[in-house]
């Protein structure tokens, strides 16, 4: 082991604090050693939680998780390979490249959740992750960020040798121990204490702020020297700025939050709740406005024309056999459940919600209670808060009538409730002379999508009749399909009846309108292989 106070062996490498001679530390190698692996170990974490951050946002404002970790993962690994080459340049100077790039990435990775939400809000309607051939500012932080962790990897390295030379192999084994260590920690401090408790843009902002702090505290504590006086001051005048800007956001953040919404739901918000499984948020209901419900950004009732939409859904299926004993998948809203209720000869109705917040919100609202009638407070109703993949695995009970009233197949957290798999526990669960009906997104935008639901029934053994029904206008959004004012919503739903034996449908327009728009031929979407793509 050399001595690092000892003068430089001949051949070794000039050092950054002139040739030949070893740093000046203000402290003993071994502390100075380990203060460098600490900063490795912070950085890391916040690395991973900028990019965690990016797939999260990405995920509920574009939709479609699968895609959006695939694509924030891959630019990000691409990017820190390319920012790694770059900042081979940089080496000569380690202590001030590695100073310049945490505060660079302390603004950039702490900012982009606002920066996102804001592009989201204002600038107009996010189609999906490509629009007219380029990309989205995802993939711009995405590619900054990576850039710039990537960079920070030869610059420590660098560092970490002027401290105390030993062999590459232990260096790098070292270098990443503490860099994989701090992945780790980020990665679980951002799902269980960063979201829930501080939530995705304040969460951010103080990533962003332990990011710079960490940064200028390692180079002006342990390589001051190597940095001129200008460049020290330079190095604390701009994390100052960084510090500030990000401070003066996290001081604005609620403000910025409730413009942003406003932006994206309209004036009218009278509820925005937070629950465990996603964001709701209620419009209108009073005033004569008619009442929205969103769910994670997504429109999911409109009051101007939801009867029309949940009437298609529960009357055919109610109306073509026994109904005694209805189970109800989703729903949440308590609005299929209310036209459940309609039918006589109900005796029991199960709704098996995964969310217990939108179920005790359907409850308590009073403009959301007045719309499904108080479906809730019926004695024969009984709300059962699981997935609904679970409820069929493990119920023993059999229905005359099952309705998925579920969100749309084009979202990935929601094609397993589509899936071969989920059809023959559902099948399981009929009575024999039982009914399932199935919302398999709007017909005429996603054709593609409503027939391989209708594939899948058939391939879990089920006999089926699709039907498609328009809406009167086109305030009802379900699905992934983001919806800015009446151009972007689907004109119309479609549906699927099935059951053990060919049913019969009350609308037959309705299935001669879907029949005009089969494709035929289309696989069956499996668990392990998803085919609601697009």
């Amino acid at each position: 082991m050399i001595d690092p106070h000892a003068p430089a062996p001949p051949g070794a490498p000039p050092l950054e604090g002139g040739p030949g001679e070893r740093p000046r530390l203000p402290v003993r190698a071994a502390t100075g050693r380990f203060l460098v692996l600490a900063g490795v170990f912070v950085c890391a974490a916040c690395g991973l939680v900028y990019e965690l951050e990016l797939v999260a946002l990405a995920s509920y404002l574009i939709g479609d998780s699968v895609t959006q970790a695939s694509v924030v993962l891959s630019v990000m690994v691409f990017a820190m390979g390319l920012g790694s080459l770059i900042a081979k340049r940089l080496r000569s100077h380690a202590a001030a490249g590695f100073g310049a790039i945490e505060a660079l990435l302390a603004l950039v990775g702490g900012c982009s959740a606002m920066a996102l939400y804001a592009a989201f809000a204002w600038a107009g309607h996010w189609g999906g992750l490509w629009e007219g051939g380029s990309h989205h500012l995802l993939v711009v932080f995405s590619l900054v960020i990576g850039l710039l962790i990537g960079a920070e990897v030869p610059l420590l390295m660098e560092l970490i040798q002027r401290i105390r030379r030993q062999d590459a192999g232990g260096a790098v084994a070292d270098l990443f121990a503490a860099d994989y260590v701090g992945a780790l920690v980020g990665g679980l401090a951002f799902p269980f204490l960063l979201l829930p408790l501080l939530g995705q843009l304040t969460g951010a902002l103080i990533t962003g702020t332990v990011n710079a702090i960490a940064g200028c505290a390692l180079v002006l504590g342990l390589f001051r020297q190597d940095l001129t006086r200008r460049g020290r001051r330079l190095l604390v005048v701009t994390n100052l700025v960084v510090l500030g800007l990000l401070a003066s956001a996290a001081v604005h953040v609620d403000d910025f939050e409730r413009a942003a919404r406003q932006a994206v739901y309209g004036h009218g918000v009278r509820v925005s709740l937070q629950t465990d499984v996603q964001e709701i948020v209620l419009t209108g209901g009073s005033d004569g406005r008619p009442l929205s419900l969103f769910l994670d950004g997504r429109l999911r009732v409109s009051g101007r024309d939801e009867r029309r939409y949940h009437e298609a859904l529960v009357h055919p299926v109610m109306h073509n056999g026994p109904h005694a004993r209805v189970l109800v998948l989703g729903g949440g809203d308590g609005l299929a459940v209310r036209e459940v209720l309609r039918h006589t000869g109900v005796r029991q109705v199960d709704v098996a919600e995964l969310d217990a917040g939108i179920v005790q919100l359907a409850r308590t609202d009073p403009a959301l209670s007045a719309l499904n009638k108080d479906a809730f407070g019926d004695p024969r109703v009984r709300v059962v808060n699981t997935d609904a993949f679970v409820w069929l695995r493990e119920t023993r009970d059999t229905y005359d009538v099952v309705i998925s009233d579920l969100p749309d197949p084009g979202i990935t957290a929601s094609t397993k409730l589509y899936s071969q798999e989920f059809y023959g526990l559902a099948r399981r669960v009929l009575a024999e002379r039982g009914r399932l009906v199935v919302h398999a997104g709007p017909v005429a935008s996603r054709p593609r999508v409503f027939w391989t639901v209708d594939a899948t029934l058939r391939a879990a053994g089920l006999r089926t009749v699709p039907y498609r029904v328009g809406g009167r206008d086109s305030g009802f959004a379900a699905g992934p399909d983001r919806t800015r004012g009446p151009a972007g919503a689907p004109r119309d739903w479609g549906f699927v009846l099935a059951s053990r034996t060919t049913p019969v449908l009350s609308l037959p327009g309705a299935a001669r309108a879907a029949e005009r728009t089969r494709l035929s031929g289309l696989p069956a979407s499996t668990l392990v292989h998803p085919r609601y793509a697009g």
